[in-house]
């Protein structure tokens, strides 16, 4: 009988704890005047999310809440690159007029563009960012423009990773290539010098570190993730 009454003691024990640690995993409510139970705020910045903003990154733009640059992991396939600029050179070549060897100032002298976008990791989080950089299009255009056969661009990176969008997409949401994240130059973790803002598309698709970009006649070309089965879509809708 001491034994039943030991083990009955014991599970009341672990429901209340069980009940406990569940009542922490829910997200704590406030009893508004009309007694209606509502979820409280999940804006709040965590610590740990407040130590990934870096020293003058702008952290609200037009009354939103803008995400630190650096995630909170790195999923790259072979980490964080860390570029000379000094040598770098941005090559754009493929079914172009001329191809061209391109420094960072040659970039980033074409017209600026400022995009408030969200990025989305296949993964699960997001990040809401002020991106400046450059459109896709107008890079292009300083290697004489896409030839007539030109269908797909495909962007290299400096740790190996490959991954491409239709031209059309390219031109027809006008996206743009990144050096900035809320209001300073990208950190090494967000793809230093140069970042693909892939409006619409998941992060597999957000080329970091960019160091070629090949336009195209293949329609059915696979990048890294896509030629390991993730959908060359990537579309987040």
């Amino acid at each position: 009988m001491k034994a039943i009454r030991a083990f009955q003691v014991l599970v009341l024990v672990l429901a209340a704890a069980m009940a406990t640690s569940l009542a922490a995993c829910a997200a704590p409510t406030a009893m508004p005047p009309g007694g209606t139970p509502t979820t409280a705020p999940t804006d709040a910045v965590s610590a740990a999310t407040s130590a990934r903003y870096r020293v003058g990154e702008v952290r609200n733009y037009k009354g939103m809440n803008l995400d630190p640059a650096i995630g909170p992991s790195d999923n790259s396939i072979k980490g964080v690159q860390h570029v000379d600029i000094a040598t770098y050179r941005l090559t754009v070549d493929g079914q172009v007029g001329a191809p061209v060897a391109l420094t960072y100032a040659d970039v980033t002298a074409l017209d600026a563009y400022e995009r408030l976008i969200t990025l989305h990791c296949v993964t699960g989080w997001q990040a809401t960012i002020l991106w400046k950089g450059v459109l896709l299009d107008d890079v292009i255009a300083l290697a004489g423009g896409p030839k007539d056969k030109a269908v797909t661009v495909v962007f290299e990176c400096a740790d190996g990773y490959t991954t491409s969008m239709p031209l059309a997409t390219i031109r027809g949401k006008q996206l743009i290539l990144a050096y900035r994240a809320n209001g300073l130059d990208l950190p090494a973790e967000l793809g230093y010098p140069f970042i693909v803002v892939a409006e619409d598309k998941f992060g597999y698709k957000w080329a970091r570190w960019v160091t070629k970009i090949t336009l195209s006649d293949d329609p059915n070309y696979l990048g890294y993730w896509e030629s390991r089965g993730y959908d060359n879509g990537a579309g987040i809708g």
